[in-house]
């Protein structure tokens, strides 16, 4: 069993920065493949943001966001981030952290969600 917490959402400007952290228990960590997916509102569908590999050396992003959002890891701390530089309008959404041990699973082949955090970006 595996439980994420994720932490750092907030209001933000655009073109300003956040950083996500989302701190996961247990001791088995660094065997999962960690993701980012967030859901605008509005009823619209959760949405792959990024994810990345057991050891942190491979990556994978939306191409709404390549460029401009980093995920790394901690395996040391138990730790994903999600570093978003040049926020948007757009990228408003509560942001949920997730782990899979299937580095090409589809979102429902994730087995374990955060709660999320809530991402505005507003002038």
């Amino acid at each position: 069993q595996v439980q994420l917490v994720e932490s750092g959402g907030g209001l933000v400007q655009p073109g300003g920065s956040l950083r996500l952290s989302c701190a996961a228990s247990g001791r088995t960590f660094s065997t999962y493949v960690m993701a980012w997916f967030r859901q605008a509102p509005g009823g619209k569908e959760r949405e792959f943001v990024a994810k990345i590999s057991r050891g942190g050396r491979t990556t994978y992003y939306a191409d709404s966001v390549k460029g401009r959002f980093t995920i790394s890891r901690d395996n040391a701390k138990n730790t994903v981030y999600l570093q978003m530089n040049n926020l948007k309008q757009e990228d408003t959404a509560i942001y949920y952290c997730a782990a899979t041990m299937n580095l090409y699973a589809a979102r429902d082949g994730y087995d374990y969600w955060g709660q999320g955090t809530q991402v505005t970006v507003s002038s």
